[in-house]
């Protein structure tokens, strides 16, 4: 294996698919990378997910060196997206996505990324519980929202 060098960069933090294996984390797998972790650059795993997105355990797993980081295939983040160009959920197009429609972006434990269709319902903004998987080449298809985030509660959905 190759060697670290003391000043080897990291990737920034965030969303990423495990390639390699890391001890018991399989290859293909969602983690959320900490590149100043304690006591040393991690992987966290999902644990659970609140209204379609990931929360992580609280327990990293630390990485082998920068050489593994580097194996880290980067996703796009969690969140609320707008359709910049029109696409189909699949090849037997079971659902077509339209612009300028709102959707959320999420994720499967196998870092498959998922698309939700938030309606209105009753005038309440409401998160669909099922969403249409969707191949990560049609994330391109989609722009990030900017959106104010905050937690009221002590369990944060990043490490």
């Amino acid at each position: 294996m190759a060697e670290d060098r003391e000043d080897a960069v990291l990737p920034p933090c965030g969303l990423y698919r495990t390639t390699t294996r890391l001890g018991q984390l399989p290859a293909g797998r969602l983690v959320y990378f900490h590149n100043h972790g304690e006591p040393a650059p991690g992987v966290y795993v999902p644990e659970s997910w609140t209204q379609n997105r990931v929360n992580f355990s609280r327990e990293g797993i630390p990485i082998p060196g920068a050489w593994w980081a580097s194996t880290l295939d980067p996703v796009a983040p969690e969140g609320f997206y707008r359709v910049r160009e029109e696409f189909h959920c699949c090849e037997k197009r079971c659902r077509t996505f339209v612009v300028d429609q709102l959707v959320q972006l999420a994720y499967t434990a196998e870092a498959e990324p998922l698309v939700f269709l938030p309606e209105i319902i009753d005038n309440q903004f409401v998160l669909p519980e099922e969403g249409n998987k969707i191949d990560r080449a049609r994330v391109r298809c989609l722009a990030p929202l900017k959106l104010p985030t905050s937690s009221s509660s002590s369990q944060d959905h990043t490490p």
